[in-house]
């Protein structure tokens, strides 16, 4: 079994998400810890809940994001998980940290990558004119939203849609592909090398799983 911490700071749907997941042992793992940097993220009464051991480091305490980062990563030591998986968190990890656990960090981006990295992704698709938005699964490297694309899911953007709307449906989609991809690399399917994603030993084309690419 896999040990999985999760690095959330907000609501933590996608935490839930995976919870229900390793509860129903769909996942070759099992959540160690959930670490927030804001006191009041409601994922952590998730964790609680779930009585997963949380802990909350907050950035404000510390004068620069490599202090921070060092904060959160002696944390992580402790549990020496497999696998460290970012679920809403919204710090921009320095290079010692993505280095320190290379090929063992997922993010999900709520944009089909390499499209509208970084926020507000939701309302650039819309002013856009987009026809369809999406969420990415992907490796984290030292570039942001840019490491390897595991897996995207797609979905419709209406004409009379509003913000929410597409949220909540990109939302869905989240629930489903994470605890999926976080069940191909605990069952060590899923491998990133040489900033390349591998699945069953095959490289991942460059827009993801199941791409026309």
């Amino acid at each position: 079994m896999k040990k999985i911490v999760i690095l959330v700071s907000g609501s933590g749907s996608n935490l839930q998400a995976i919870i229900d997941a390793c509860e129903r042992q769909q996942i070759a793992g099992h959540i160690v810890a959930v670490i927030s940097n804001k006191a009041d993220a409601f994922a952590l009464e998730r964790a609680k809940l779930a009585h997963i051991p949380s802990h909350v480091i907050s950035h404000l305490d510390y004068p620069s994001r490599e202090q921070f980062d060092e904060a959160v990563a002696k944390k992580i030591a402790y549990y020496q998980p497999d696998l460290i998986v970012l679920a809403g968190y919204m710090r921009i990890l320095t290079a010692d940290f993505i280095n320190r656990y290379a090929g063992k960090i997922l993010n999900i981006h709520p944009s089909l990558l390499p499209k509208y990295p970084g926020l507000n992704t939701h309302h650039r698709a819309i002013v856009s004119g987009d026809k369809e938005h999406g969420t990415t699964v992907h490796f984290v490297t030292k570039e942001l939203d840019g490491g390897p694309i595991i897996l995207q899911a797609k979905v419709p953007i209406f004409s009379d849609d509003k913000e929410q709307d597409v949220i909540d449906r990109v939302l869905t989609q989240e629930h489903q592909i994470y605890p999926l991809v976080i069940k191909w690399f605990c069952s060590d399917r899923l491998i990133m090398l040489n900033d390349k994603a591998y699945l069953d030993k095959q490289e991942i084309a460059a827009g993801g799983y199941g791409s026309d690419d």
